[in-house]
């Protein structure tokens, strides 16, 4: 529920902040002349001087009001809509909802701007049909809503943080990290796909990804790669270490997938458990390709989590992490067993491993 609260109030701050942007930058343009004078800005088709903080005042009270009503319904479609309409359909349907929310607030948000610059401006209903600034709002305001959604999608493509990395060439060059890896596996994958066959096997894949990736936020964790029934999830240290995100996240995708056991068995006849393996070092990051790029990962810290995640099966534990990593956290409410030295399928030095279970 903190977690919940914390990405709602996160959207929300972003939102408000975007719409507050957009709003000062469209009185601007709107209303004011260039030239200033003593700190106040001459109005266009009035000859009345008005001061600049009025101007911004109007602007940050309108951009916070549609701010915050657009985060809800942003929040609101995320939680509840995503999975279930196209990404197209899902930003038509917002826009239309917005709208509808924009002519009900018309006689307070165009008319506290207009009044300003024309006292008599009609109170009668309706009056904001023959109103060109109405539907200059309303032009400018898809606008800046499509550039807000597609960038929303983008960064949700990307992941957080890859976009802009990309966009000023942070990895152009190779550079080392230190980065913390968990590879995500289903348990008896392929049973399971012999059971429901691949139509139905995939719909279960989307179903975990998706239920996954509303709580992966809350970890600050980064997506890296799905291999088939395989999602490989990235943090930097800081954010892995930070209150023992790398494992928590799995844990509480345990949960995620035991509250919905009645959705799963009802859809599926199955409740779907994965297993893990956790692994952190320094390696290469560097962005590759020119059609679909990317930011890959290159280093053997790659391959030993992936390799750490292979031995689940053989120890029958559902979550195994390196001695190196976990030395580095402080688990508290957990059992930690030794599984000795173990030599990875690949490499000729062998691996210290424990298996983490949480206790009751």
């Amino acid at each position: 529920m903190k977690q919940s609260i914390l990405q709602f109030l996160k959207l929300q701050i972003i939102t408000i902040l975007f719409w507050v942007l957009s709003f000062c930058l469209f009185i601007t343009i709107r209303y004011f002349e260039i030239g200033t004078e003593g700190g106040k800005a001459f109005v266009t088709n009035y000859d009345q001087v008005i001061p600049i903080t009025q101007w911004l005042q109007f602007s940050i009270l309108i951009g916070v009001l549609v701010g915050f009503f657009y985060g809800i319904i942003e929040f609101i479609s995320d939680k509840l809509l995503l999975y279930k309409f196209s990404t197209g359909l899902l930003i038509l349907l917002k826009t239309i909802v917005y709208l509808l929310l924009l002519i009900l607030s018309t006689n307070f948000v165009v008319g506290l701007i207009e009044v300003q610059i024309d006292r008599n401006l009609p109170n009668e209903p309706g009056w904001w049909m023959e109103n060109k600034v109405f539907w200059l709002i309303v032009v400018y305001f898809n606008i800046c809503s499509l550039i807000f959604s597609f960038l929303k999608i983008a960064i949700e493509n990307f992941g957080h943080g890859v976009l802009f990395n990309q966009l000023i060439g942070k990895y152009k060059r190779p550079r080392e990290e230190r980065r913390i890896f968990m590879f995500l596996d289903l348990q008896s994958s392929t049973t399971i796909a012999e059971q429901l066959g691949h139509y139905k096997y995939s719909q279960l894949i989307q179903q975990c990804f998706y239920d996954l990736n509303s709580i992966i936020n809350n970890f600050d964790a980064n997506i890296y790669q799905y291999v088939g029934d395989e999602a490989v999830i990235s943090w930097t240290f800081k954010k892995g270490l930070k209150q023992n995100n790398c494992v928590e996240l799995f844990y509480k995708f345990q949960d995620k997938l035991v509250k919905k056991e009645k959705i799963y068995l009802k859809q599926f006849g199955i409740i779907p458990k994965f297993k893990a393996g956790l692994h952190g070092g320094t390696l290469i990051v560097t962005e590759v390709g020119t059609i679909k790029k990317e930011i890959a990962y290159h280093g053997d810290v790659i391959n030993t989590s992936a390799r750490i995640q292979g031995e689940c099966n053989k120890y029958d534990e559902t979550l195994l992490i390196s001695e190196s990593l976990l030395q580095k956290l402080k688990l508290h409410k957990y059992k930690l067993t030794s599984l000795g030295d173990i030599t990875l399928k690949g490499k000729e030095s062998t691996l210290k491993l424990f298996s983490i279970n949480k206790l009751n």
